[in-house]
């Protein structure tokens, strides 16, 4: 396990956790003695959004209890993203877990009063499990590098299942994450989240890369637009995993859409190549993982739905993924990419 902590922003834990002891006991009045202890960052994961881990202890009808939780707190300057979707992210967990529809960590609390805090947020439930992590890559050191073929090839089975069972998911039970007017759900939103994250970047300096690469994009539009919604960073790294290499739950529901069903596999085949795949970019290749075409038919055949264009999903990934290294370049004050790189990426220039 990576010991460094990414996160956007810290905070005086012991601060906190007397004030979500008081907040919890509001909202568990059988509790008595009611403590918050053992409050942690995770490590090697978690940049985009403060979350810490803690336990919460108490006294219910004479016997002791505990509950493992976490608390997900809303970014006030670190801000990836130009649109706050952090209501929305708890609302889809709240569906996911309350239908049993994809394995999630169950949504406990939310609340919007930042006076408590300093900022919303809501507590779910803590799993105990274990995460690959980016930093340092998972493919190059420690346990999931360790495991064995057979174990590699359980974990992206078992990723893939939930990845696609999430275009399971019936998009009118998640109406609430509907678009502007102009592109309510489907391709049309998604393409708007990402014309308008452009715009944003360009607030800072101008963004010719982008500007080219969406033209490209825009002229090569794709026929198959199968509707699903969106998870929005979908990658094993932001799935949590049982001692016996199955999925226990899938996390940071942070950007989700109803943007269609081929971004998320678009961006899980993209994410798998960079970090384990025969050509990796942050490890090594971990022999027992799928490869792209035996993610694609796995998907497929689970969730019904046909991966043709994914070539189009795939070059789009790669610009969104370029929009949020810029943003991240712009609240850093660092380069993330040289130019020339950028453009080979998008396919321009």
């Amino acid at each position: 396990m990576s010991d460094v902590i990414v996160a956007p922003e810290t905070r005086d834990l012991d601060e906190l956790a007397s004030a979500l002891a008081g907040w919890m006991a509001a909202k568990m009045p059988e509790a008595r003695d009611l403590s918050v202890v053992n409050l942690d960052y995770p490590r090697g994961a978690g940049q985009s959004h403060e979350t810490i881990l803690f336990d919460a202890e108490w006294t219910e009808g004479g016997q002791p209890r505990s509950q493992g939780c976490v608390v997900r707190i809303k970014p006030s300057r670190f801000t990836v993203f130009p649109d706050n979707l952090f209501d929305e992210q708890y609302q889809v967990m709240k569906v996911l877990s309350d239908g049993g529809l994809v394995k999630v960590a169950r949504p406990l609390w939310f609340e919007v009063d930042p006076g408590v805090i300093g900022a919303p947020f809501f507590v779910m439930e803590k799993l105990k499990g274990r995460v690959p992590v980016s930093i340092p890559p998972y493919a190059k050191s420690g346990w999931v590098s360790e495991a064995t073929p057979e174990q590699h090839r359980r974990m992206w089975e078992g990723a893939v299942r939930q990845l696609a069972a999430i275009q399971l998911v019936p998009v009118d039970t998640e109406r609430f994450l509907e678009g502007p007017a102009h592109a309510r759900e489907g391709l049309a939103q998604e393409w708007d989240k990402y014309c308008r994250f452009v715009d944003w970047l360009e607030e800072v300096e101008p963004q010719v890369i982008l500007r080219a690469a969406l033209d490209r994009l825009k002229g090569l539009w794709p026929a198959n637009q199968p509707e699903g919604m969106v998870w929005g960073d979908a990658r094993i790294g932001n799935m949590m995993f049982g001692d016996d290499y199955e999925v226990l739950a899938v996390m940071d529901w942070e950007q989700p859409s109803l943007g269609g069903a081929l971004h998320d596999l678009a961006w899980f085949v993209v994410l798998s190549d960079t970090m384990h795949g025969p050509e990796s970019q942050m490890g090594a290749h971990l022999p027992g993982m799928g490869t792209r075409a035996e993610t694609v038919a796995l998907w497929q055949e689970v969730c019904g739905k046909s991966a043709a264009d994914l070539e189009w999903y795939e070059d789009f990934t790669q610009l969104k993924m370029s929009c949020t290294g810029v943003r991240l370049s712009h609240l850093r004050g660092t380069t993330m990419m040289a130019p020339d790189i950028m453009a080979k990426r998008l396919k321009v220039g």
